[in-house]
C-alpha cells in the first residue's frame, strides 16, 4: 500500500493510474466507465484530469453519491466535478450521467437513476463499472453509506435515496452490491480526522459490524492515502 506525503502527490499518481487504466481499457473494451467520488479529497485529481489528452469521447463519468441539492447549490458532487474537470474538456464529446435530483422528491430522483444504470447496463445483475473512485469519512461511511443507515443493508437496488439521520436529509447513494461490481474500487483518503476510520476499516478484527464502518462493505479495494491519514508505528 503506497502512502504519499501529500494530497498533491497522491493525486498526481491516482491520476496517472486513471490515465493508464483508462487507455487499457478502451484498447479493450472500446469504452472507459467511470463512477465518481464527491466530497473534499477526490478535487485535485479532477483538476489533474481535466489537463490530460485522453479519448474524453470514449469515457463515460457517472456519480456514486450526491447530495440532495439543486446541480448549481454549492454543496452539489456534480457542480464540484463540473467546476474541476467536466468544463474544461470538449464539450460535443462530454459522455456525464449526473443525479437528477428534484430535493422535493427523493424516491423519484433515485429510481430514475437507477433506471440510467440499468438502461446502460442492460442485461447485467451489476453494473461493472471500469472504475469506482470512492472517498471516506471520519465516521468511515464511503459513497453516501452512512454508519446505521437502511441502505447499507440494500441487495436488490443499485442506487437508493438514503436517510442520514445525524444530517437530518437524504444522500444518494450506490449500494454496496453497485460499488463491488467495480473491476477496480479505489479509496483516495487524506487528513489526520481519518485515522481512526481508516484503521479500523483496514483492521482485520472480524467483530467490527459494517452497520458501524460502511467502508469495510467494498471488497478488495486498492488504497491511495496520505500520511497524515495513518497511524504511525
Amino acid at each position: 500500500m503506497p502512502i504519499f506525503e501529500t494530497l498533491d502527490d497522491l493525486s498526481n499518481s491516482a491520476a496517472d493510474a486513471f490515465c493508464k487504466l483508462a487507455t487499457e481499457t478502451i484498447e479493450q473494451r472500446g469504452v472507459f466507465r467511470v463512477t465518481l467520488s464527491g466530497g473534499s479529497t477526490p478535487k485535485r485529481l479532477y483538476e489533474l484530469l481535466a489537463k490530460k489528452d485522453l479519448p474524453w469521447d470514449k469515457i463515460e463519468f457517472y456519480w456514486g453519491d450526491e447530495r440532495n441539492v439543486t446541480a448549481d447549490h454549492s454543496d452539489s458532487n456534480y457542480r464540484m466535478v463540473r467546476e474541476a474537470l467536466l468544463s474544461h474538456l470538449p464539450q460535443e464529446s462530454l459522455r456525464a450521467f449526473p443525479v437528477p435530483v428534484d430535493p422535493d422528491n427523493p424516491a423519484a430522483s433515485a429510481e430514475a437513476y437507477e433506471k440510467t444504470l440499468r438502461e446502460t447496463f442492460a442485461g447485467q445483475d451489476t453494473p461493472t463499472w471500469d472504475l469506482a473512485l470512492l472517498g471516506m469519512g471520519d465516521d468511515a461511511h464511503t459513497a453516501s453509506l452512512f454508519p446505521e443507515t437502511e441502505a447499507i443493508n440494500e441487495t436488490d437496488r443499485w442506487f437508493v435515496e438514503n436517510w442520514v439521520a445525524k444530517m437530518e436529509t437524504y444522500r444518494y447513494t450506490l449500494t454496496a452490491p453497485a460499488i463491488n461490481s467495480a473491476r477496480n474500487k479505489w479509496f483516495l483518503i487524506g487528513g489526520a480526522n481519518k485515522r481512526q476510520a481508516l484503521a479500523s476499516v483496514r483492521s482485520q478484527a472480524s467483530d467490527l459490524p459494517v452497520a458501524l464502518f460502511p467502508s469495510r462493505l467494498v471488497e478488495s479495494p486498492e488504497w491511495f492515502i496520505t500520511r497524515d491519514a495513518v497511524f504511525e508505528a
